[in-house]
């Protein structure tokens, strides 16, 4: 053999142990284990102000996520990965005050209890409560593409954290 086809030969063993001893990686961070399959159940809006259509929304939002992060298939029943929950609050509240003792910014926070089952693998159900917040000036009514616009930044948070919390290990 020549020198350059040892060293070929050699190249292509070492790399292909790297690559076997790495397993499946995902460069999101999400380990899906043996799973194959998820689904999202209808996260019903059980808070106090109703909102309507941020259940739909949110629900929608978590299929997304792990669509865009994962090469799970998105099934109606029996997924490997199982997420179910509920929007426990929904809340505006003032934030701020100025000088006449009004308010001068409002906080609309949303929170969210979450169900994962891992029928592959038990150890890593749980049950969470995520919940996140936007700020906005006391001028400005939270309504139309504004309200869309808040719910969007609470829900990229939230999912991104539940994703964490049940794929990434966070």
């Amino acid at each position: 053999m020549k020198l350059q086809q040892v060293k070929l030969l050699f190249f292509t063993f070492i790399t292909a142990t790297l690559l076997q001893g790495c397993g499946i990686y995902s460069f999101t961070g999400g380990d899906v284990g043996n799973a194959k399959t998820f689904q999202v159940n209808f996260f019903q809006n059980n808070a106090p102000i109703v909102e309507p259509g941020i259940d739909r929304t949110f629900t929608q939002s978590l299929q997304d996520l792990i669509q865009n992060q994962t090469n799970l298939e998105l099934t109606n029943s029996n997924g490997d990965l199982l997420y179910e929950g509920e929007i426990t609050n929904y809340s505006i509240a003032p934030m701020s005050a100025t000088a006449d003792q009004t308010a001068s910014q409002n906080r609309l926070t949303i929170a969210i209890k979450v169900r994962f089952t891992n029928n592959t693998k038990e150890e890593d159900d749980f049950e969470k409560n995520f919940s996140f917040y936007y700020d906005y000036p006391a001028s400005q009514q939270l309504i139309g593409s504004s309200l869309d616009s808040a719910i969007e930044v609470i829900y990229e948070r939230i999912t991104q954290d539940v994703f964490n919390a049940s794929l990434a290990k966070w």
